[in-house]
Order: structure tokens, then sequence, then C-alpha cells
């Protein structure tokens, strides 16, 4: 199940707080708090299911990586049969919990448990295909998103820039921990073994992909903020210090990037996500006038003027 790796649903919480802002619904109410409390909970079983599925179709793969080789599955501990009937009754108990809450929710977490089945099944597996692996298992950010976001309403529409700049944004985590796998692997073989992906896969082009990914994620968030929120410009440089400490970490030994559960071992990393939370949240809220001034559209008659 790797409940551990549940810290990833930390990626709901921006879908919960963004429609707050707008609609200014009580923190407190006690519908939402129902909705949040369900929502997470059916968010979790979907995606542990994702994960049983996950270490059982990778464990003749993992075998050849020299940490994942001690997972239970790698090691032949795993009584197969009641694993997929697991894998089967977590989804179908998360689902239950999400028709629940409302038709869209149960639909996005439906696309969840899919994306998993994509990423891993054959003969789809796009995990296997290059580029297509990080796109793949990125999708599941800005569904985890819409998951947040339609516990709180389903009669608002979130942004597409939004979407896109969180898709974008977990492509450029994803493609950093492909990047940190391959280069402690160090045998370009073993690392083909491993993962068929990292056949096609170059440290270089692994980092020409992490700077795409990470200018595409600015270029979206760049324009939900001048179409939809001014205020959050001012976080721009937090968001900056963050991906840049990220892409160091990157580059360390047995690096936490392999392991994002393990990111809160972080001490750097956790208060810079902290300062940047805490900043975009209080800008959601805060209005600034005089920065709509600055920012405002120059009219073509001011030119040369």
């Amino acid at each position: 199940m790797r409940l551990d790796h549940s810290i990833k649903n930390i990626f709901v919480v921006p879908g919960i707080v963004v429609p707050l802002s707008v609609l200014h619904t009580s923190w407190m109410s006690g519908s939402l708090a129902r909705s949040v409390l369900i929502g997470f909970l059916a968010t979790s079983l979907v995606a542990c299911s994702n994960y049983v599925l996950n270490e059982l179709l990778d464990a003749p793969f993992d075998r050849l990586h020299p940490k994942k080789q001690s997972r239970p599955a790698a090691m032949g501990l795993i009584n197969t049969p009641l694993a997929y009937l697991q894998w089967i009754l977590m989804m179908v108990a998360g689902m239950a919990l999400a028709w629940s809450i409302s038709r869209p929710f149960a639909y996005t977490a439906a696309a969840l448990w899919i994306m998993g089945c994509l990423y891993n099944i054959r003969p789809f597996r796009t995990k296997d295909r290059v580029y297509l692996d990080v796109l793949s298992e990125s999708v599941n950010n800005p569904l985890r998103m819409l998951l947040g976001w339609y516990m709180v309403t389903s009669s608002l529409v979130p942004p597409a820039s939004l979407l896109l700049c969180y898709w974008m944004g977990g492509c450029f985590l994803m493609a950093l921990k492909r990047f940190s796998e391959y280069r402690e692997i160090g045998d370009p073989i073993l690392a083909g073994a491993y993962r068929k992906s990292f056949q096609s896969y170059t440290e270089v082009s692994l980092l020409t992909s992490v700077t795409f990914y990470a200018s595409a994620a600015m270029l979206f968030f760049g324009a939900f903020i001048m179409r939809y929120r001014i205020e959050l410009i001012l976080v721009f440089p937090l968001i900056a210090l963050l991906m840049s400490t990220y892409f160091a970490l990157a580059f360390q030994p047995n690096s936490a990037v392999q392991n994002p559960e393990k990111l809160y071992r972080e001490p750097r990393l956790m208060i810079e996500a902290g300062l940047a939370s805490a900043s975009m949240i209080g800008l959601l809220f805060i209005n600034i006038p005089i920065l709509g001034q600055i920012f405002a559209p120059t009219l073509p008659s001011s030119f040369g003027h």
C-alpha cells in the first residue's frame, strides 16, 4: 500500500484553497469538513490501490535495482492472488466514498485509478516509454488538484492555466527523480534493464527535459496570476528558490528526490516550501490594488507619448 507515500496527497490542498478564496466558504463548515475528510480517505484508497499494482508488476524489475531489490514483492514474499484482490477492493472502497461526495469527484478519482493502470499494465505501461513515463505519471498532479477542487465545489470550473501549471510542475519533479535514479545507478546498461525508458535517456536529455518542464510550469503559472490573481506575482522569488533547491538535491548521492516521501528530512527544502505555501495562501486572500495598476496592460495609444 505504501502508506508513507500518502504524503503526496498534499497536492490536493491547493485544489481546496483556491476555490475557497473565490467562494469565501467558511473553513469551519461542517459539510466542507466532511467532504474534505471523506475526500482524502477516498483519494488515499485509490492511490494506494495503484501502489499495490505497481508493487506487483514492478517486482521483476525491482530485483535489478540496488535498493528496491529488498522490497517484499521483489523478494517473492507477497501472496500474489491476495494482493490483486487487495488492489481491486481498495479501488472499490475508494470509489464508493468518492460517489458520496459528488459525481465530478468520483469521475476524477476513477481517472486517477485508470492512469495507474495505464502507467503499469501492458500493453500500455507508459512508464516504459521515454518522456511519456514522466508526462503520464505527472497527470496525477492536476488530478489531485481537481479532487481537492471538487471537495469544495462542483459549480466552479478550475482554470486550465492552473491545471497545466500543476501538470508541468509535476513533470519537473518527476524528471528530476528520473535523473537522480539514472545518475545513482551509474551503469546505463543496468539502468536500462531496471527501467526500459532509461534505455533512451541520458543525463543530458533528462536535464534538458527538466528545463522545459520548469519553464512551462512557470509560463502557465504566470498566465494564471495575470488573469486571476496578480498578487501571486510576489511569490515568484520563493518558488524559484524552492525549485532551485530541489534541483540541487537531485545531484546528491542517495537523494531524497528519488523518494519524495522522505523529503521532510530536508530542513532547508521544508522551510522554503513552508514559506512559499504560506505566502501563496495569504496572497490568495489579501488584495493589493497597486499591483493591478503596476501590471495593467499598456494601451497602444500610450506608445510614443
